[in-house]
């Protein structure tokens, strides 16, 4: 197998530029979001705990292009359509 040198990456005034501004945006969105947890958790109480782990759940698997599909509970659908 052939060797190379590594490739050398450079840092570009544009590529900071767009790191600060993405970072500025999500700091912002937990911000927000801490505001509206301190708001939900005087007004829900215990409440508030499961539905905040849906909507975790639900956060996790939009991010990853996760979409649960019910699964059936028939026999031809776990093993088949078997004919004798």
């Amino acid at each position: 197998m052939l060797r190379r040198k590594p490739t050398r990456l450079e840092l570009k005034l544009d590529d900071i530029e767009e790191f600060e501004s993405i970072r500025k945006d999500l700091e912002s969105r937990k911000k927000q979001r801490e505001d509206v947890d301190v708001v939900g958790a005087n007004d829900e109480g215990a409440i508030g705990l499961s539905n905040d782990h849906k909507s975790r759940e639900q956060m996790i698997n939009d991010r990853i292009g996760y979409k649960p599909q019910p699964k059936p509970n028939n026999r031809s659908s776990q093993f088949g359509s078997f004919e004798f």
